[in-house]
């Protein structure tokens, strides 16, 4: 009996075993909710019928990325104070979905962001612009969850980094492709509350390593970080103030334009529900927040940041060898344990969330660019279906395709471009469509394509793709110096949004402001539930 426990503690056994549990319970979660994604609304919306909890918790389920599971947590405990910035930014902007954005976006769309701007610029440009964009943003936030989930896949599991972004490739083309918005909603749902609570479970542990003092905790973290005089001030990460003030302003408003989150709101039957959905979401995110952020203090104070760097120089292995510690160590019963479900935690987390972007981009490609580009008589509703799951396999394809080319560079970068697109094309656009009464079709046009290119092209310049720590010619000195460009992106997309509006010979519609000021408002109009 030891013997064969010995065994499947040194192959990683438990991990396996927590590995093939949840990707089961998810594949059983899919067939179940096949039968319920029926209709256009069902597989693209859930059918509008989730309750504000469910979709509170699938809210939650979308912030609680591996990159806030994982990531963060290794800054914390690398950088200290620095690793923090990630968690706010990301709060911050859900306070402003939860006050301005939630409730209107409900009324005035149907399946996706892209609805909501149409509903009264009604032109194919305008709607061709935010597709657009709305693809750009899930692809590259899509790449870099597969090539982190690869790499985390491949550290945990005995596979390699391929084979592992091809898996969480193929499952998310399956939850989507089967079930839907509804597989993809309950996969987010038991992911938030095994995420939580695995959280919860290790602060605890945590806090009783120091006989629950926290003081302690802080104060041994500090004197075990690299740079203790830096640990709880800025500068220790991010070495320039401004970039670090960018980074901040593209994750509070990017959020906020994010179209896999923004999808989410269409999933309830009311406006109402839809603001109740966002502060349920919102407890559970600023709670888990919290808690991420003292486990990165912790591992700093129990583990130390050189077992960290030594195993991965990223820190994302902060929490696993965290967990493992407060298990009774590596190689113990107690250590596997509790590091095998950690592991399958922070696999979950990356399937959760891909194919929330995944169900967001074939609702794009399916009902903004053949349901209305290119639209074909007949029953339009069926065919957007059948697009969108043809959708689902072919870009889920050349996700996957992209993700193994590019899985050797440095792709964090995506992300912050992810956000810098959301914040500086989608959101001028969403706002200025809902409460500026001479937006126009150009000023819209212009603001996505003034956004978009920006954002892009000073990323592309800037030092996270040339330069030492870039992709290419690390040799050069980039043109520009600054990691995150929303703090430039982001004005540009603004103002280009206004200077094509006022420079417009014809005036805005101002019926077709009034009355989505009505909807926007009122509800009066806007898409119902379907029927169980």
């Amino acid at each position: 009996m030891v013997t064969s426990m010995d065994s499947l503690l040194g192959h990683g056994g438990l991990r396996i075993i927590a590995f093939v549990s949840f990707i089961g319970l998810s594949l059983v979660l899919t067939g179940w909710s096949a039968r319920r994604s029926r209709g256009t609304a069902g597989f693209f919306v859930a059918g509008r019928n989730l309750s504000p909890f469910q979709n509170g918790l699938a809210l939650a389920g979308d912030f609680m990325s591996a990159g806030s599971f994982l990531g963060v947590t290794g800054l914390v405990a690398l950088f200290g104070f620095d690793g923090i910035v990630y968690q706010v930014g990301f709060i911050a902007g859900w306070i402003i979905i939860m006050l301005i954005v939630a409730e209107p976006v409900r009324n005035c769309g149907k399946f996706t962001l892209s609805d909501v701007v149409a509903l009264r610029l009604r032109s194919r440009g305008v709607r061709a612009a935010t597709s657009t964009s709305s693809l750009l943003i899930s692809l590259a936030y899509l790449l870099a969850q597969l090539v982190g989930g690869g790499a985390l896949a491949s550290l945990l599991l005995p596979v390699g980094s391929d084979a592992a972004i091809v898996l969480i490739g193929v499952l998310m083309i399956a939850y989507v492709l089967f079930g839907g918005m509804v597989a993809a909603t309950y996969v987010q749902i038991v992911k938030a509350v095994l995420v939580w609570v695995a959280g919860a479970v290790l602060v605890l542990l945590a806090m009783a390593y120091f006989s629950f003092d926290l003081g302690a905790l802080f104060q041994k973290a500090r004197l075990s970080s690299l740079h203790p005089e830096k640990y709880f001030v800025p500068g220790g990460y991010f070495k320039d103030p401004l970039d670090t003030l960018s980074l901040a302003f593209a994750l509070v408003l990017g959020t906020a334009g994010l179209p896999h989150v923004m999808t989410r709101f269409y999933t309830v039957p009311s406006a109402v529900a839809a603001r109740k959905s966002a502060k349920i979401g919102l407890i559970v995110m600023t709670s888990f927040a919290a808690m991420m952020i003292v486990l990165g203090f912790s591992a700093s104070a129990i583990v130390g940041p050189a077992a960290i760097l030594a195993t991965k120089s990223s820190g994302n292995s902060a929490i696993t060898l965290l967990a493992a510690t407060l298990g009774g160590g590596a190689g113990s019963v107690g250590g596997e344990l509790l590091l095998a479900c950690v592991s399958a935690i922070a696999f979950a987390t990356i399937l959760a969330v891909v194919s929330g972007i995944m169900i967001s981009s074939a609702s794009t490609i399916s009902h903004d660019i053949f349901g209305h580009l290119f639209p074909a008589s007949g029953n339009n509703e069926r065919r957007q279906v059948r697009i969108a799951k043809l959708a689902t396999v072919v870009f889920g394809a050349v996700a996957i395709g992209l993700a193994l080319l590019v899985k050797t560079f440095n792709v964090a970068f995506l992300v912050g471009l992810a956000f810098a697109i959301a914040a500086s094309a989608n959101l001028p656009v969403i706002l200025y469509s809902m409460y500026w009464r001479r937006f126009t079709d150009r000023g819209a046009i212009a603001a996505v394509i003034a956004g978009t290119l920006s954002a892009i092209g000073l990323v592309l310049v800037g030092p996270a793709v040339i330069g030492a720590k870039g992709i290419f010619f690390k040799d050069v000195t980039p043109p520009f110096w600054l990691s995150n460009p929303g703090i430039f992106s982001i004005p540009v997309g603004f103002v280009a949004g206004w200077l094509g509006s006022v420079t417009t010979r014809r005036s805005a519609d101002r019926d077709a402001f009034d009355a989505q000021q009505l909807r926007m408002l009122s509800g009066l109009g806007a898409e119902a539930a379907s029927e169980h």
